[in-house]
């Protein structure tokens, strides 16, 4: 193999490499977004449930109090 074989290879070694680098900053960067989203996500969820429980408690007792309103009547 000659030198200047060895230095196109090399060369060529070290472009994948910056690539491959590059892929990986690349990656981590929209693995730590999906995070963040993920995490918001889940915040959203849990306030969407205590809402939807709270409208359950309340739909509950309307539908309590006018059971006890026919049975007055």
């Amino acid at each position: 193999m000659t030198a200047d074989t060895e230095k196109l290879e090399l060369a060529a070694l070290e472009e994948r490499v910056d690539e491959l680098i590059k892929k990986i900053e690349s990656l981590a960067n929209e693995n730590e977004a999906l995070r963040n989203q993920q995490a918001t996500l889940t915040t959203e969820r849990a306030a969407l449930i205590e809402k939807t429980e709270q409208a359950r408690t309340r739909v509950e007792a309307m539908i309590a109090r006018l059971k006890a309103m026919e049975t007055r009547s």
